[in-house]
């Protein structure tokens, strides 16, 4: 268990987080026709909305409750319920996600108590699901809104039952906000591989996939879970887990729903995904698919192809806590030593890391210590880009945001596939780094008008 380490400086430089209010809103994008609102300034939702759309390069719908200096100072929960009343009656939402922010929270909002009012004042708009949940952007960080926002979801949306297991190939995939939709669309086609129906919760590969929308224009999500298959899920055979910060979440589904759950950390190990793959055969009562064993030995291929570039390779990494510890624990596999791992808040995956300590802080925490321990590979988002530069060390981009390169959100990190393209990745960073050998010059070289001859020292 490492030991966690939150450096105490007067302000953050170089920061590495991007706010629990952005990781919200994320999850409440995996759903069909839904809104995210967020509780603030105009300037806290523009500011999240250009990150967004600089990331997956696609319209992002996301509204404000536009608080201003007056409402900032005397309230402003009446802004709440004039804005759920505003987007149900122009864009008749399935759903409305409510998230705060730093501001809202300071004045002290009531999230919940608004959200009643609107619902005495507006009967007419019962059937818009509103789900609110408190995201303050000076605590926590993405992962953790992101993880706030589903457990809002459970709560508000899914009613207790005693239906579990009547959908015997329905399988439930709670979804880490470290996965992208390519990854999402990699553990549906193994879950379909066996012969079962995956239920992801919540669904980017739908929603923030890539994809053209059929219709001309929608101010709303296209894509992604609707809220009558969510209502499904207290019927599946199991729910799947992927990623620590989400466990507390398929505790509350499963004392709800009775569904069994199954944990798993991530999938960007070897051993990981041979889990993944042995879960789903026991629940499905069938045999590993043969494709999946032949990627699997090319995976192995791999592994012996590039493990003289990645072997005592020293690696710093900056990420959120879930996708820390994938990122660890996979170049730790391949032989390779984390001098230094920077997390952007505190987060259950933490306790799981097989390292000394790590830092709680910025991206200058990690630009010290990989300079110190002279650090060859940076492992973040795109903010670490700059620090790259500096230590003249390669840079993988993982995580969000990545907005200096182009279809990172459909990046695939799971699975023997995604596993051996991120072993080439890292390899081909480490050759491109080569240093340039200094041209030898023979002291026995002789000179003829001043200039040298370039002779061997013997046998010229």
């Amino acid at each position: 268990m490492a030991e966690i380490n939150k450096r105490k400086k007067a302000l953050a430089v170089s920061p590495l987080k991007a706010s629990q209010t952005m990781g919200a809103a994320l999850a409440y994008l995996g759903f069909n026709r839904s809104m995210p609102l967020m509780h603030g300034s105009q300037g806290c939702t523009a500011f999240a909305k250009v990150f967004f759309v600089r990331h997956f390069r696609e319209p992002i719908p996301l509204q404000t409750t536009a608080m201003d200096q007056v409402s900032s100072i005397m309230g402003a929960d009446d802004n709440i319920v004039e804005a759920l009343k505003t987007i149900s009656e122009k864009q008749k939402p399935a759903l409305i996600g409510l998230c705060s922010t730093g501001l809202a929270e300071t004045q002290g909002c009531d999230l919940n108590g608004a959200v009643g009012t609107f619902r005495r004042r507006h009967p007419e708009f019962d059937k818009v699901a509103v789900v609110s949940a408190n995201t303050p952007d000076f605590s926590g960080c993405f992962e953790t809104g992101y993880a706030l926002a589903l457990k809002g979801i459970i709560e508000s949306l899914v009613p207790e039952s005693d239906r579990a297991g009547r959908r015997q190939r329905q399988v439930n995939v709670l979804c880490g906000s470290f996965l992208t939709p390519g990854d999402l669309e990699y553990i549906c086609d193994t879950i379909e591989s066996f012969g079962l129906r995956p239920l992801l919760i919540p669904d980017l590969s739908g929603s923030l996939d890539g994809h053209l929308p059929s219709e001309e224009y929608s101010p709303l999500t296209t894509g992604g879970l609707t809220l009558d298959e969510l209502a499904t899920c207290v019927e599946s055979r199991a729910t799947l887990v992927i990623g620590a910060s989400l466990v507390e979440s398929g505790q509350l589904l499963e004392q709800r729903s009775g569904v069994k759950s199954y944990n798993f950390s991530h999938l960007h190990t070897l051993q990981m995904v041979d889990r993944w793959l042995m879960t789903l055969a026991e629940i499905s009562g069938s045999e590993v698919p043969g494709r999946w064993r032949k990627h699997r030995a090319q995976l192995q291929d791999a592994m012996l192809d590039t493990h003289f570039m990645l072997g005592q390779l020293r690696v710093a990494i900056a990420a959120d806590p879930d996708l820390l510890l994938a990122m660890h624990d996979l170049v730790v596999s391949m032989g390779a030593e984390v001098v230094t791992a920077v997390a952007s808040a505190r987060g259950p995956a933490l306790t799981e890391l097989a390292l000394p300590q790590v830092q709680i802080g910025d991206l200058e925490d990690l630009e010290q210590d990989a300079r110190e321990y002279r650090a060859e590979l940076l492992i973040g988002n795109s903010h670490l880009a700059e620090t790259s530069h500096r230590l003249h060390a390669p840079h993988l981009r993982a995580g969000f945001p990545q907005y200096d390169y182009v279809g990172g959100f459909q990046r695939v990190w799971c699975g023997y596939r995604g596993i051996q393209q991120t072993l080439f990745d890292i390899a081909n960073l480490k050759l491109s780094q080569h240093e340039e050998i200094k041209p030898y010059h023979s002291i026995y070289a002789q000179k003829q008008d001043g200039e040298p001859t370039m002779r061997m020292a013997a046998g010229a």
